[in-house]
């Protein structure tokens, strides 16, 4: 299909388990396909992924941030830490960090988040704020899901935020 890049930052990510997600993450990249947003620790969970397309050097970061489900899981236990498999956790404080240190090193950053309350229409407060967070450090495009409805796009001084892509569903 064309994909040279695959997220995995996101609250199902480890429904079977770590063995599962690193059997997923080696099929990929026997294919070619490269991943952001979880990793064997929390190094390679938030490791940037840098391609050069037609001349523009692009670093792209993916991060998860829900909230709590409905039936009591909480993705945030699914957090890489230096000995653990998971997913890169946004926070403001490591969103900035991770761009900031990106940011001399590539001509643009694409965020990519996974975040928000789903079926709501109007980005949480943790999505605005990780957004914001991503784009004062230099990110050019924040593109966020999760929440299964179009949300707003808001463009600022530093950079675009796409709150939520929907589904990509036809009607």
């Amino acid at each position: 299909v064309g994909f040279d890049l695959m997220t995995l930052a996101n609250n199902h990510a480890l429904d079977f388990g770590e063995s599962s997600l690193h059997e997923g993450m080696s099929l990929l990249a026997a294919e070619s396909i490269a991943t952001i947003g979880a990793g064997r620790n929390s190094t390679a969970a938030r490791a940037p992924h840098v391609a050069t397309i037609s001349g523009v050097t692009v670093g792209f970061l993916n991060y998860v941030n829900v909230p709590v489900e409905w039936q009591g899981f909480d993705t945030e236990v699914w957090t890489a830490t230096e000995d653990r498999s998971g997913l890169a956790w946004g926070t403001v404080e490591g969103i900035s960090a991770d761009v900031a240190t990106l940011a001399p090193t590539v001509d643009h950053i694409i965020v990519i988040l996974h975040s928000g309350y789903e079926y709501q229409e109007t980005p949480s407060p943790i999505q605005y704020a990780l957004s914001h967070a991503a784009v004062d450090a230099g990110a050019t495009l924040v593109v966020g899901h999760h929440a299964h409805v179009l949300q707003g796009v808001e463009t600022t001084e530093s950079g675009t935020i796409v709150y939520g892509l929907g589904n990509f569903e036809s009607i």
